[in-house]
């Protein structure tokens, strides 16, 4: 059976997260990979949903993706533009297939990865937007986006991240190593954009680590603070969690 390797994007505001949630076999909530699921059985004619999509990521509900990667096997080989076209005419109108690759059959969209980007938006207006409110984060007080500059750097490197790791965190340990940490100014959007990479993240990390940089910014917290959070491993002295609305999966990079 031939593997396709596909890089997915998706608005995340009406789905329950990326991974298939069932109970007695049936899937409780709408969900990306059941899309995906769906659509693939679909296109191979299968009367029961026997392949599976395998994600890179288990993006959270609400949290969209640029650059979600997946695998799947199909029972026949068809060419993967004639892949890509199908499967977007089968599915939902908030997923889209970007691109398909034929790819060795050891391949896989998880455990080969190197490393990923995400992207955070934070709105910074007054009021929240309407038409944002499902893409954006929001913090409409004073910030003071020098501090948060001072503050990035600090999350450079390996470091156990235990204080920004959400309680529901199932990983054997909490060290990571993040690669990038930096934040752009969009002016006409009225909006901060984050931006890190790292071979790993741990469950809500990022969020964590974009409230507290906020609380950074706002003078709630020193500038080197996140050094204080690391050292100390307590999740609860990280405090604050940015909403999982403003954080996308940019770009998985492999091997």
């Amino acid at each position: 059976m031939p593997r396709y390797k596909a890089i997915v994007a998706y608005d995340g505001a009406d789905f329950f997260g990326f991974q298939v949630q069932t109970k007695n076999g049936i899937e409780r909530q709408r969900t990306v990979q059941g899309e995906l699921n769906k659509a693939v059985n679909q296109m191979a004619k299968n009367p029961v949903p026997a392949i599976k999509v395998v994600g890179a990521s288990r993006t959270d509900t609400g949290v969209h993706a640029f650059g979600q990667v997946v695998h799947f096997d199909l029972p026949f080989n068809i060419k993967v533009d004639g892949v890509r076209k199908g499967l977007n005419t089968l599915l939902p109108r908030d997923i889209i297939i970007k691109s398909v690759h034929e790819v060795a059959s050891d391949f896989h969209a998880r455990f080969n990865t190197h490393a990923k980007r995400y992207i955070y938006r934070v709105s910074t207006q007054d009021f929240t937007d309407p038409f944002k409110r499902h893409y954006t984060g929001h913090f409409q007080w004073q910030l003071d986006v020098e501090r948060i500059k001072l503050g990035l750097p600090d999350l450079i490197g390996e470091h156990d991240f235990a204080s920004f790791a959400a309680s529901g965190n199932q990983t054997a340990t909490t060290v990571r190593t993040i690669t990038r940490a930096d934040i752009e100014i969009n002016n006409q959007e009225q909006e901060l954009v984050f931006t890190f990479e790292g071979n790993a993240f741990l469950y809500n990390q990022i969020r964590i680590m974009v409230g507290v940089l906020l609380e950074i910014g706002n003078g709630r917290r020193d500038v080197h603070d996140i050094v204080r959070l690391i050292a100390v491993r307590d999740r609860e002295q990280a405090r604050f969690t940015a909403p999982a609305s403003g954080l996308y999966l940019d770009e998985i990079y492999y091997d």
